[in-house]
């Protein structure tokens, strides 16, 4: 009977998908009810789960997480298309690449303004002002290595490169206007050697002494993990990542009470948090929702704000 199912369970799948039917989770839930749209990291699970508890807080609204939505695309088009009221973490710099397909902006305020301008007159959705955090590219090297040569910013690294090994992201070393290249323009300076590797080798190769500098990304857990310190991006190489949540315009004005409380959230999740939150998550292997349900209570659901 079990070898039977597996197939007919594929073949009923792969009916629905082709029919263009949503799979369940996705529709059918009642109007009372809100849909937060996540992709597959921690960091924008727990956000998720943070809308959901503040929603059900202040208002007469259920919320129901959508978690593992496939990339920034995915939830874009889930978004327009209504199977998701809330993408709970958008970043700027993802979506004007991705969804807007325009260049990069490397100036923060900048980047801001276009995805807020662009997604209300494309997309009908509002952008909200940044929780406080971006997750963005950054240089990192040991704690300790830091503290003796007192490394704070990008530009530090220049009389210790030539003899450094750079371990980086396989993805970025030959990105057009931001990769290896244009950054040894920008900063004066080369490494000693670059490693291409998958991104999540880098933090222990550093911490290992593999590496003497990597590129991270800025809220990952590992930074927290293996006591590495992220430089300061002194000459503001690298693309903004700031992170918001986006709702429909139709939704607000249906349930205004929901502008309200996102609003609550602007400002108050800085990168030192976020990186809690995911070191939590990621190493001490908590769930999101219960990470998410603690960060409220311990804020009293921001209820001053």
């Amino acid at each position: 009977m079990k070898t039977l199912m597996k197939p007919l369970l594929l073949c009923m799948m792969t009916v629905l998908m082709l029919s263009g039917c949503a799979l369940p989770g996705l529709s059918g839930s009642s109007e009372n009810t809100v849909k937060i749209g996540t992709v597959t990291t921690s960091e924008t699970q727990t956000i998720g789960y943070i809308q959901k508890y503040m929603i059900e807080h202040y208002t007469d609204l259920n919320a129901e997480v959508i978690t593992n939505l496939g990339s920034s695309v995915v939830m874009n088009k889930a978004n327009i298309n209504g199977d998701i009221d809330i993408s709970a973490v958008r970043y700027t710099g993802t979506d004007i690449s991705g969804a807007l397909g325009l260049d990069l902006i490397k100036d923060p305020k900048e980047a801001l303004e276009i995805v807020q301008r662009e997604f209300k007159k494309q997309f009908n959705q509002k952008w909200y002002d940044s929780y406080g955090f971006a997750n963005t590219y950054a240089v990192a090297v040991r704690g300790e290595e830091a503290k003796s040569k007192n490394l704070n910013k990008i530009s530090d690294l220049k009389p210790y490169a030539p003899k450094y090994k750079f371990g980086v992201d396989n993805s970025w070393i030959n990105r057009e206007g931001v990769g290896y290249e244009p950054f040894t323009k920008t900063f004066g300076f080369k490494f000693d050697s670059v490693f291409p590797m998958q991104i999540g080798l880098v933090y222990t190769a550093l911490a290992n002494k593999k590496m003497d500098a990597v590129l991270a990304y800025s809220t990952d857990a590992r930074l927290k993990l293996y006591n590495l310190k992220l430089l300061d991006d002194d000459k503001h190489f690298f693309p903004p990542y700031d992170a918001s949540p986006v709702i429909g315009y139709d939704l607000l004005k249906k349930h205004p009470e929901l502008d309200k409380v996102l609003q609550k959230l602007v400002g108050k999740i800085d990168s030192d948090t976020v990186l809690d939150l995911n070191y939590q998550a990621d190493v001490e292997s908590k769930e999101p929702s219960t990470i998410a349900k603690e960060f409220v209570e311990k804020h009293n659901y921001f209820e001053n704000e």
